[in-house]
């Protein structure tokens, strides 16, 4: 495979069992030299969406990446346009990672 497109979903997981959050999202997956390059953006144009979408990445940006076949990549996603647009490299870290967050009031 050279090239795919199409529409999959980032999912981002709190915990094994937990799934906090998901968004689907129109993608290009293109080989590479080192492996893949992916782009992409969200399909709902949405406030909501996007902001719940800033939200998670701004926690932690380290998402599974699942397909309608329901395979999935652990995906490291990188931001643009205001969160509506991204890039995606693979994530090759720990499974278990911890994530701080404080919200001031």
């Amino acid at each position: 495979m050279d090239r795919f497109e199409g529409r999959c979903w980032l999912d981002w997981w709190a915990n094994s069992s937990t799934l906090l959050g998901s968004v689907e999202v129109a993608v290009v997956i293109t080989a590479a030299d080192a492996g893949w390059e992916a782009r992409g953006r969200l399909v709902s144009d949405g406030d909501e969406d996007q902001e719940a979408f800033a939200f998670l990445c701004d926690l932690d940006p380290v998402f599974m990446l699942r397909f309608e076949d329901e395979s999935r990549a652990a995906v490291t996603v990188h931001p643009s346009d205001g969160h509506r647009r991204f890039s995606l490299t693979e994530y090759t870290g720990p499974v278990q990672r911890s994530v701080e967050n404080r919200i001031d009031l």
